[in-house]
């Protein structure tokens, strides 16, 4: 049990039947009454989003997740096959599972896959990643203080808005979260 004064942005609870994990939260302590907590869950099994207000003080079940350490080996027909780095066990995964992974996945890329109850439910990037780019258009010199952008493609398929600055074959840091550009590595 948890109470819901602690929670954080990424904490997994248990809630009818179900695992959530909290992507936003917020402590409010109204003039008059008592205080609570907005929230708002996203059921990790369907993706769906919901907002809840708890009372200040009340406790929550925490999901039992588990995270194994497993490197990313191949994409095979819209499956994503990846290997446990202690048992050597391959696990196949659907584009459901990993959701928004394969923007930023590379060959042995080492990642985390979560695990509720046995049931796989999600993948796990590191915060940031590095990535080259494959296609853009030619930087250009000056012009630096509008701050515009362009997109670049990268390795992986993957298009980001980046400087002007930026040419084809530039390694760049990605957001794993956001998407966005960091800086070039």
């Amino acid at each position: 049990m948890i109470s819901v004064n602690d929670l954080r942005n990424g904490v997994t609870i248990e809630m009818d039947g179900t695992v959530y994990q909290v992507i936003e939260f917020l402590h409010v302590k109204p003039g008059k009454g008592a205080a609570f907590v907005r929230t708002k869950l996203k059921n990790v099994l369907t993706g769906g989003v919901i907002e809840t207000t708890f009372r200040a003080g009340e406790k929550v079940p925490l999901a039992n997740v588990e995270r194994r350490e497993y490197q990313y080996l191949y994409e095979n027909q819209g499956s994503y096959v990846f290997m446990n780095t202690e048992t050597y066990e391959q696990v196949e995964l659907t584009r459901d599972q990993v959701g928004n992974a394969p923007n930023f996945l590379l060959e042995n890329m080492l990642v985390q896959i979560v695990t509720w109850n046995g049931r796989i439910i999600g993948v796990d990037l590191p915060n940031t990643v590095e990535l080259k780019v494959v296609e853009t258009e030619p930087g250009f010199k000056g012009d630096t203080a509008t701050g515009t952008y362009k997109p670049a493609k990268l390795e992986t398929g993957y298009v980001v808005q980046v400087p002007l600055f930026v040419n084809v074959g530039d390694v760049l840091k990605i957001d794993t979260r956001t998407g966005e550009y960091l800086s070039r590595a």
